[in-house]
């Protein structure tokens, strides 16, 4: 069995650098997970560059702003990403305030200092830019 990534909204561009990106970072970061489906849909959000919902844990939605530019685009992917390898492996739980079984009180931790979201930043430009040398356009602006 393979992955399963479909890109709604946005561009056709878009939907091959979107597909690439996810591609790269199922490799990176679950290489042998082989059950999941994401769909990534390009649409307009009001508070956030993008978003990751789980539907279980290999069933994915992740929402990305359709007005940013396409480098930002492809950075929030793969920061959304990193959620969902979390997700897939249980580290996160589904109501983003369980990291490896410990609650939070999403209210009362700044959203910087959540766990989750560290990591997912930590990994968010590193993905990024070796994604962008594998597909040779580290030379692009």
């Amino acid at each position: 069995m393979a992955n399963f990534v479909e890109v709604i909204g946005g561009r056709k561009s878009q939907h091959h650098y979107a597909s690439s990106i996810v591609d790269f970072c199922i490799g990176k970061l679950m290489p042998r997970m082989q059950t999941l489906d994401i769909t990534i849909k390009f649409t307009r959000l009001k508070d956030a560059m993008g978003y990751c919902l789980s539907q279980d844990k290999r069933t994915f939605e992740i929402e990305v702003d359709s007005r940013a530019c396409l480098k930002e685009q492809l950075r929030t992917i793969a920061h959304e990403m990193v959620h969902v390898k979390q997700y897939a492996r249980g580290e996160l739980g589904s109501e983003l305030s369980t990291w490896y079984n410990k609650s939070y009180n999403t209210d009362k931790v700044d959203y910087w200092e959540r766990p989750w979201e560290i990591e997912a930043h930590g990994w968010e430009l590193g993905l990024f830019i070796n994604w962008t040398i594998r597909e040779e356009l580290n030379h692009k602006t």
